[in-house]
């Protein structure tokens, strides 16, 4: 990783870090798959890619312009565009797509997708530094609320063990201390880095959010190697995200 800019928080990265983001890809998006499909191989995984550009309007309301990169408006015709700070909402788009035009789409389904997201982070020390322009891999899972498997409490411990056969450092999940404002419960997924002790790198949250897939929803979002979960009247919905 090398700051060549030299600006804070902007970065080139090497072939040999470029092969292990796509190592890291190619790894989460088959264990979690042979991870659904073995407690239930009903499961329809599918992979999708978005635009980096989406309309403002779709941008969560947790979000303002202090935090996010908007295009500028050079007339009022223009549609106000930003670029993504997160990949779920069209990952949503996406599902709502297949879910809703008679495509024969069955739940449960997994729809995922790897690419870059941009929020406007505070310049930081290199050794605290929160990128700009980072990288994210999302799974969201949607299954019917009256199903018998329980796929979020089933998720904790199989993401644990991916988590720690790929970082080689112990890991556990504990609940947080610290409660966002969106959120009804928080774990966190910890692992030791070194001699610094356990450090943070996982969290999940519990949110309540409407008329994304069905009303009423609730989501679990692990941000940044997660598991969450939605529950509306017919659906609830998973994911799974990491950020680097």
């Amino acid at each position: 990783m090398l700051n060549l800019y030299h600006v804070n928080s902007l970065v080139h990265w090497e072939e040999r870090e470029i092969h292990l983001r796509d190592h890291m890809i190619g790894f989460f998006s088959q264990e979690v798959g042979r991870f659904l499909k073995s407690v239930n191989p009903a499961w329809d995984v599918r992979r999708v890619e978005a635009p980096a550009l989406m309309p403002l309007e779709m941008v969560s309301s947790a979000y303002s312009n202090v935090d996010i990169w908007v295009q500028e408006q050079l007339s009022a015709g223009d549609t106000a565009l930003v670029l993504r700070p997160e990949t779920t909402p069209s990952t949503y788009a996406y599902m709502q797509y297949i879910l809703g035009n008679h495509s024969k789409t069955r739940l449960p389904l997994c729809v995922w997708q790897a690419g870059r997201s941009y929020r406007r982070e505070q310049e930081q020390a290199t050794k605290h530094i929160r990128l700009k322009e980072f990288w994210q891999l999302e799974f969201q899972c949607a299954f019917t609320t009256d199903s018998g498997n329980d796929y979020h409490a089933a998720c904790l411990e199989p993401v644990r063990r991916m988590i720690a056969s790929l970082i080689h450092r112990p890991t556990r999940i504990v609940p947080s201390d610290r409660l966002p404002a969106y959120s009804e419960v928080t774990w966190i997924s910890r692992s030791t880095m070194a001699t610094n002790g356990w450090r943070s790198a996982r969290s999940r949250d519990a949110r309540t959010f409407r008329n994304a897939i069905g009303r009423n929803q609730k989501k679990d979002l692990l941000s940044t190697m997660a598991s969450s979960c939605w529950k509306s009247p017919s659906v609830s919905i998973g994911a799974f995200t990491i950020g680097a």
